[in-house]
């Protein structure tokens, strides 16, 4: 799996910017994913914003995950799911979904990420790297060296996420990630589609 800029949606974060804009500015930037993170809307909203995100993806050859709901991940004929260590469990998910329908899991330590990848799954997502504020749930930061730990044990990819900026990306690529999951420092900017070129850019040196 090809993973490079992987951008999440976040509305309360970008006000004012709803998750089909957030999503087309940032594949307009050069983002190779786009996850979409909605909590609080009901499944007929959530699964109208998929649709119209899913037909960006396709026009910019991106790939569209979607966080949490597999129901409307599937309906929306998205590439894939998000799963946190609290969601529905990864064997059932790919009992739902075979490939090549994407699974990734977050993982925030080594034996957490050796059992998603025995247990199927198609990429991790580990973190939070840095102090972020975005998740307050996400827990103590794990540094880059978890990166490079679990890069020696896993084959699957791995994204990066949590309080990644630019000035500390190439220390997470250095450190064995596939991609960096990016959501403050590009959509939190006055001009997303330029943030995320940015960290296109830094990603194909």
């Amino acid at each position: 799996m090809d993973c490079g800029l992987y951008i999440i949606t976040d509305e309360i974060l970008a006000p004012g910017c709803s998750h089909i804009q957030i999503a087309r500015e940032s594949l307009s930037g050069g983002a190779k994913i786009i996850q979409l993170r909605e909590k609080r809307r009901n499944g007929r909203e959530l699964y109208a914003i998929a649709m119209e995100i899913r037909s960006l993806c396709s026009r910019y050859n991106a790939r569209f995950i979607v966080n949490d709901r597999l129901d409307i991940a599937l309906a929306s004929q998205a590439d894939g799911v998000h799963l946190g260590q609290d969601d529905l469990p990864l064997s059932a998910a790919r009992r739902l979904a075979p490939r090549p329908f994407i699974i990734g899991v977050s993982v925030g330590t080594v034996e957490e990420a050796v059992r998603a990848e025995r247990e199927g799954a198609d990429y991790l997502g580990v973190g939070p790297v840095y102090p972020t504020g975005t998740k307050p749930d996400a827990g103590p930061p794990v540094g880059p060296e978890l990166i490079r730990i679990i890069r020696a044990a896993v084959t699957i990819p791995i994204v990066a996420i949590g309080g990644i900026t630019l000035s500390n990306a190439g220390d997470v690529l250095a450190a064995g990630a596939d991609g960096i999951a990016v959501i403050s420092a590009v959509i939190c900017s006055p001009d997303i589609a330029a943030a995320s070129r940015k960290f296109a850019d830094l990603m194909v040196r």
